[in-house]
Formats: C-alpha cells, structure tokens, sequence
C-alpha cells in the first residue's frame, strides 16, 4: 500500500512543483516583462508627473473640491471616496432612499454651483461602478464651464475651448463614449495663463 501511494504521491508532488513554478513565477514574469518593454507607461499605471512631482494617474479618479477645478464624477469607494482599496459602487438599487437623497443633494449643489437650469448630465450626480473612474462626459465638464471661467478669471468661451481640446474620441471612432479625463483637463487649465 505505501509503495502504491507514494508512486501516485510523487508525480502528484513534481507535477504542482512544476506548475507552481510555470505558471506561478516563469508566466507572471514574461507577460510583466513584455507590458514593461511594449507598454512602459500603462505597465506602471499611466502616473502623471508635473514638475518632477507625481500629481496622480490617468487611470484613477480623485476628489477635486475646488470651485476653479472640474469636479469627476461621485466616489462611493470608501468613507470619504476616491479610495482604492475600497474601489467599489455603493451596491444601493434605484428603489435605494439613501441613493435617491443623496442624488437630489448633488443635483441641487450641480445647479447652485454650476447654475445649471435644465437637466444635470448624469455623470455628475451618480457614481461609477468602481467609484474611481477618472473620466466624466464631454456634456459635465461644459457643464461646469462657467464656473471655472468665473473662479479662475478666464473667459468662459476660452475654458470651453480647453474643454473641446481635451474630449478623447472613440477608440477607431466605434468603440466608447467620448470622455474628458478629469486629470488631464485640470492639468491643461493650470497651464493656461
């Protein structure tokens, strides 16, 4: 009996030995080894510096409180949002209390910040599925335009333009939505003078 179980024991053993260390270590490092050679940025997180400074990545909303910047999108990751290790929706359904108030609260702050009249694009008021997308539609920051304008002293035609340089196209003009990545529209209107 143990010679018999240990001639099934063995293969057993040299098999996930094998398999721990092809698919484990070998694998993991040449698809690393192959994003950082063909892929550089994205294999490290498509991080924005400015001035020798990280300020964030392209790939990751973050909370910008601020009247003279363009808000993204609401966060529901984690207590204060914008957290990614508790990147998640807030699993609240459209019956949810909780969400309907919380989505009437962001309206009426869009219209008494934004002076918006008319309906609210709806990526200003309701939060992405992993609360950290980095993107909103072209029609919320326009949406936020004269705002902008007024706290940064700009004209609002001028911030417009900035926001219609700064619309990314569908991919091969099929595939997405054209978006506005939050970031990188912010980081375009610090370098305006």
């Amino acid at each position: 009996m143990d010679t018999l179980m240990l001639a099934q024991l063995r293969p057993a053993i040299v098999l996930m030995a094998l398999f721990t260390l092809l698919l484990g270590l070998a694998y993991p490092l040449a698809v690393t080894g192959v994003a950082q050679l063909a892929f550089p940025s994205a294999a490290n997180g498509s991080m924005i510096e400015r001035n020798g400074q990280l300020v964030g990545s392209a790939l990751i909303g973050q909370a910008f409180a601020s009247p003279r910047y363009f808000h993204g999108r609401p966060s529901a990751a984690g207590q204060n949002g914008y957290d990614a290790s508790s990147s998640s929706g807030s699993n609240l359904g459209p019956t949810s209390k909780a969400l309907a108030e919380r989505i009437a609260g962001d309206v009426a702050k869009a219209r008494s910040e934004d002076g918006l009249a008319g309906p609210v694009p709806a990526d200003l008021v309701t939060a992405s599925a992993s609360g950290l997308d980095p993107d909103i539609s072209p029609a919320s920051a326009q949406a936020q335009a004269a705002r902008v304008a007024r706290e940064r002293g700009l004209s609002e035609p001028q911030v417009r333009a900035l926001v219609d340089r700064t619309v990314q196209k569908r991919l091969f003009g099929l595939i997405g939505e054209p978006r506005v990545n939050v970031l990188a529209l912010n980081l375009a209107l610090d370098e305006l003078k």
